[in-house]
């Protein structure tokens, strides 16, 4: 083999190596599956740290009442659309008896790809790219799977009023998905 057929073949393994990792067609066709639980209000409790005073102490039992008294509050809800890729599913925001905010997606359903995230958008609703990228985002983090119920953290500061929309963005290409707008609940 010459020198010449050597670098070439080289060159053409790098290369490929490069888009593969670039575009990554396996997580097209492999389905991740998640099935996270509601999440509860025992994650504000269960951070505290009980102390042997604190130990039975009727304040104490009282706030946990309390916290397991109270019902989570649905703050916003929207139905997936498809954009870029078919997706569906159903988009809620609940306040938890400790006080923070979840988007929780139930049968939900889209296209796996390369570096998904899921984004809060400062609009009505998200049919294109450009119209997410000016209104303003915030990344509530990497999508966990492509298919099932799966919770994610919304930050205390986040105005739900500016913030009327659920995107599934693949950050990678600057693809919309799908999106779901957000009705404030009755």
């Amino acid at each position: 083999m010459t020198t010449r057929k050597s670098i070439l073949i080289g060159s053409a393994l790098m290369a490929g190596a490069v888009l593969w990792y670039l575009f990554r067609p396996d997580a097209l066709v492999i389905d991740k599956t998640v099935s996270e639980s509601f999440p509860s209000g025992e994650h504000a409790m269960s951070s505290m740290a009980e102390t042997p005073a604190m130990a039975g102490s009727p304040a104490m039992a009282h706030s946990a009442m309390a916290a397991e008294e109270e019902d989570p509050a649905l703050l916003a809800r929207g139905r997936f659309h498809s954009n870029a890729h078919e997706t569906k599913g159903l988009a809620t925001i609940h306040r938890l008896p400790d006080g923070r905010r979840v988007l929780r997606l139930t049968e939900f359903a889209t296209s796996n790809g390369p570096d998904v995230r899921v984004y809060l958008v400062a609009a009505g609703d998200v049919q294109d790219e450009a119209a997410a990228k000016e209104a303003g985002i915030v990344d509530l983090g990497a999508l966990k799977g492509n298919i099932g119920d799966q919770n994610y953290d919304v930050p205390a500061g986040v105005d739900l009023a500016r913030y009327r929309a659920v995107s599934i963005w693949c950050r990678r290409f600057s693809v919309n998905f799908g999106a779901a707008p957000l009705a404030a609940a009755m």
